[in-house]
């Protein structure tokens, strides 16, 4: 981190950064949310980014499309390979997105001493998070999917799907000519549904 990194973290107050946001991008930002000043985050109008919630884009690129929520006490780290969020996206609360994974490739080696990857997240437009998630480096979700809450998102799902489970599996395949928006109920092993 550099000396005016350091400068804007400490001394430039968080409601004044969070009012630069909302004048910037005319978006909702409440004044206990915690964001970097980063020339790395571009917010669509009509975001809304709610108490508590903590975002960190000093060393990658985060871009929220236009009319997406995130409840309160979210957290979001982008690194180099950034994090990309649609349209229209709900993130409840306690949501955690982080784009960085450390690199465990040598075993003799310690954690931090490998340093890490980043390979970005990608998530679509219409897409609702639900509280307690946590999505991981890598992942690409479709637009219009959904995640049950306290779920671990951590690879590549198509669009148009319900999400569960540690790590999360596809429970249900959604479509809009079905009641509540669902075409099937996906078998998974031991939860007794057909």
């Amino acid at each position: 981190m550099n000396l005016k990194q350091l400068a804007q973290r400490f001394l430039v107050p968080q409601p004044i950064i969070s009012l630069y946001y909302m004048v910037r991008f005319r978006c909702i930002i409440s004044l206990k949310a915690e964001i970097e000043l980063s020339p790395m985050i571009t917010l669509g109008p009509g975001v809304t980014i709610s108490s508590f919630t903590k975002i960190k884009a000093t060393n990658g690129p985060l871009s929220v499309e236009a009319h997406t929520g995130f409840g309160a006490s979210c957290y979001i780290s982008t690194q180099a390979g950034g994090i990309s969020i649609g349209e229209n996206c709900l993130f409840g609360p306690h949501v955690n997105i982080m784009s960085a994974n450390y690199d465990v490739s040598q075993i003799e080696q310690p954690f931090y001493l490998q340093g890490s990857i980043s390979r970005g997240v990608r998530i679509g437009n219409n897409v609702w998070v639900g509280a307690g998630s946590t999505i991981l480096d890598g992942t690409v979700l479709g637009d219009n999917t959904v995640v049950v809450a306290n779920s671990l998102v951590n690879r590549r799902y198509p669009p148009n799907v319900m999400l569960q489970g540690n790590p999360a599996k596809i429970i249900l395949r959604r479509s809009t000519g079905s009641p509540y928006g669902t075409e099937r109920r996906v078998c998974t092993r031991g939860n007794g549904h057909s």
